[in-house]
């Protein structure tokens, strides 16, 4: 299958760099060329600026693929106005064309689990879930229009090997190992599907190849937990007795202070029923996931990242010292 990755220097693109390769299929990566990126042998390299028609059409032009795999169309990478430009070009042109999601496309609601019908977030295309919900329209209306082979997928928590977002298991693990306070907010009830990497990647090749995926929205994840359940999880997997510190909400407006997954705004869990009746591989336990995670996670240099760190992307991170501040704070009241 000759397939094209936008994105793929992080994460989930590096990773589906790496499944695909695997699996013997003709792989090319367009992003940027701005970030460091040792991709495997025989992978095609297109530099194209996503945010740009002109750069996108320089890049593109002439080609055809067997699937194009979108996990670069997020707002600080895709910018805000260019999406329809995108796809619009793209059609006719592909076999199939997978558009990476999320859970924050989503409208919240207190009624679980979320299936792909539930209504989508009114944010301005200028936000993350914003802009997700605005490009989930665009491929479905092109479709429908069309006949443009889109669909949608929609993971929720994704975990796992080489993840760039370091305010989710990669601060627990250390706080774990370090015997660290954990900040623990909404007394820990606040619950989230999490997912695997390495399964999402499947599932992305697996809805390419699925001609009844065209048209859809796809919920990909596996197991939810609760904050208190997933920081007790890891600390079984890494052999600790986690110290959780409940703190109450508005104690501080200090940031950051917890992961933020254990926020509010991310309290909800996605129906994968629809993920089964196209035949799409369930996801690993997330027990194992986890235990895989960390057995990576112990062979890098992560285990001994510094007190504080964050991501200039994301803009998410930890400081254990600002922590460690105010469980002292809350255990003297």
């Amino acid at each position: 299958m000759k397939t094209l990755i936008l994105g793929g220097s992080t994460f989930v693109g590096r990773r589906m760099v790496n499944l695909l390769v695997e699996e013997w299929h003709d792989v090319s990566v367009l992003n940027r060329g701005k970030t460091a990126s040792n991709l495997p042998e025989g992978v095609g390299r297109i530099v194209g600026d996503r945010t740009s028609t002109e750069s996108m059409r320089e890049a593109l032009g002439g080609t055809e693929w067997d699937a194009v795999i979108d996990v670069s169309g997020f707002v600080m990478a895709a910018g805000g106005g260019q999406f329809e430009e995108l796809i619009a070009m793209l059609d006719g042109r592909v076999g199939a064309y997978v558009f990476v999601s999320s859970i924050m496309a989503y409208e919240p609601s207190g009624i679980m689990p979320w299936t792909e019908d539930a209504p989508r977030t009114a944010d301005p295309i200028t936000t993350y879930g914003g802009f997700k919900a605005h490009a989930e329209r665009a491929i479905l209306d092109l479709q429908a229009k069309t006949g443009f082979p889109g669909s949608v997928a929609r993971p929720a928590a994704i975990y796992g090997p080489d993840n760039n977002i370091h305010d989710m298991e990669t601060a627990m693990f250390l706080r774990l190992r370090r015997g660290l306070p954990i900040l623990m907010p909404h007394e820990g009830f606040v619950t989230t599907s999490y997912g695997h990497v390495d399964d999402l990647c499947l599932n992305l090749r697996e809805m390419a190849q699925t001609p009844a995926a065209a048209g859809e929205v796809v919920n990909i994840t596996g197991e939810g937990a609760s904050a208190r359940a997933w920081t007790e999880l890891l600390a079984g997997i890494v052999g600790a007795e986690p110290d959780i510190v409940e703190i109450s909400t508005g104690y501080t407006d200090r940031k950051p202070l917890f992961g933020h997954l254990f926020n509010a705004k991310h309290h909800g869990i996605l129906s994968v029923a629809k993920a089964k009746e196209l035949g799409l591989t369930v996801e690993r336990g997330i027990e194992l996931g986890y235990r895989e995670t960390y057995e990576w996670f112990c062979s890098t240099d992560l285990v001994d990242a510094p007190d504080q760190l964050s991501d200039p992307m994301w803009g998410a991170g930890y400081d254990f010292a600002l922590e460690a501040e105010v469980a002292a704070e809350l255990r003297a009241r």
